[in-house]
This record gives C-alpha cells, structure tokens and sequence, in this order.
C-alpha cells in the first residue's frame, strides 16, 4: 500500500506534467491549425449562447478558486487578518456557485451534441473519451466542496495544498495527501487524467485563446467603387475626401501607354497609390 501511494501521489504528477508539456509541444509543432474548438456555431447557436459563457465563465471562476485554496498558505490568510471561518464561508459559496454554473454549462453543451445531429457528427473520439472525464471532475469537486458544510470539516488548506505546494520543491509530501478524504483523492485523480488527455482533445484550445485581438490595430478597409469614402483618420465635411480611380473605357490623355493599352509599371503604381 505504501508504495501504491507514492506512485500515485508522487510520480505520477510528474508523469502526467511531462505529458502535458510534451504533448502539447507536439500537438503545437505537427497539427498547429488543431489549436481550435472546431466549432459549430452554425448548426445550432440557441443552446451555445447559454450554455457556453456559463461554462467558460464559470470554469474562470473554478481555475481562480483552485489557484488560491492550493497556492496560498493559510499563514498568509492569518497575517492579512482572514478568519478562517470567512475564508471557508467564501470558498463555499463563490466556488460552489462557480461549480454549479459550470456544472449547469456543461450539462447544456452534452446536450446540445447528442441532441443536435450535426453536432453530434461532428463529435471526435477523443470528445467522448474526455466529456466523461471532464464531468467526473466537476461532480467529484462539488462533492468535496459539499463536504465543507459539515459541522467539523476537512481542511485541505493544511493537507492537499500541502502536497499540492510541495510538488513544486520536488519533495512531494505523500502522506498529506494520503490521508485526505476519499472525495478530494478522487477529484485529484480524475484531475490528473484530465490534463493526461489534454493535448490530444479538443481541451488544447485553452492554450491558443485569441489574447492579441485585445491589442491589435485596426485594420483600415478602402472601398472599391465609385462613392467617396474618407481617408483614414479625416471624417465628416472637414475632413480630407478620397476619390476612388474609376475605371475608363475609352482613350485617355495622360500617361502613355504600351503596346497593350497599359501604361507603364512606374506610371501604373502611381495611379493605384493615388
């Protein structure tokens, strides 16, 4: 049994970390137009304008819950002067709204791709293999998240975030894992399944999230037909108006032009620019 739980709760985090940085490094260099949810917004967007920002939105909210309850020491809560009872109290009802809504979320999304059949076609291998997975996850951490309500809870603060904590100093403290709850070992476990199978679902998304069109510049669009349009930056009676080159079809004084009836190169690009 002793060697059961230091395979489990201290190689096979490292195994499953290896995984995920070497199977998206992989996924990124062989399939890079992957990175992407293949959506399917055009089949059917009633239900995925309610059931995707309460997943997405919620699952934000779930990732921030698990950053602070794992990475910050309750001797840092006590120095800022944070009951302990305050701290719970938030944990449960913030994290356990959040766990809903993405519960609730996802819910909506399965059904949407078993009840929709082009969504449902469109449904990968690796989609149902890591739905089921994805689910247990959120179920076994409301059930953990429930057992708070108890008159004399569990208190992970001083057991999963341990271990949690000391796998970054690579001296994994196995018992403080070992001895936790059934449900927290559990969500632990199927956790670390879920980012074994990250890389190769359509999970791997999460790491191509468009955070440059936050920042990017405009992008300027010229019209090609015969009406006026402003030149960019100038708007309205005072500004300075541009007049799109139109196309003639009979002769014309100007620059000459070849053999072909084209002017020359250098002439040509000057009445392009203009």
């Amino acid at each position: 049994m002793n060697h059961l739980r230091i395979a489990l709760w201290s190689v096979l985090p490292y195994l499953v970390l290896a995984v995920l940085v070497t199977g998206t490094a992989w996924r990124y260099r062989y399939d890079r137009f992957g990175f992407t949810t293949r959506s399917s917004q055009l089949h059917e967007s009633r239900l995925l304008r309610v059931g995707g920002p309460l997943f997405h939105f919620g699952l934000l909210f779930v990732v921030a819950g698990h950053v602070i309850g794992l990475l910050v020491p309750e001797s840092f809560t006590e120095r800022v002067h944070v009951h302990e009872w305050l701290y719970h109290a938030n944990a449960l009802l913030v994290g356990g709204t959040a766990g809903l809504a993405t519960l609730a979320g996802l819910v909506i999304l399965l059904y949407r791709r078993l009840r929709v059949p082009a969504v449902r076609a469109a449904t990968s291998r690796s989609d149902r293999a890591v739905y089921p997975v994805l689910l247990c996850v959120l179920l076994a951490g409301l059930t953990a998240t429930a057992t708070t309500m108890k008159p004399h809870p569990y208190d992970y603060r001083r057991g999963v975030s341990v271990w949690f904590r000391s796998l970054f100093t690579l001296d994994p403290d196995v018992s403080a894992m070992a001895h936790a709850p059934l449900a927290y070992r559990v969500h632990a476990l199927l956790a670390m399944a879920l980012f074994a199978s990250w890389p190769f679902s359509r999970l791997v998304h999460a790491f191509a999230a468009p955070v440059g069109y936050l920042v990017r510049p405009y992008v300027v669009y010229r019209s090609r037909g015969g009406r006026r349009v402003p030149a960019p930056g100038r708007s309205g009676p005072g500004g300075r108006w541009r007049a799109p080159v139109a196309a003639r079809s009979g002769p014309r004084s100007g620059p000459r032009s070849d053999s072909r009836g084209k002017a020359p190169r250098s002439e040509r690009d000057t009445l392009t620019r203009r």
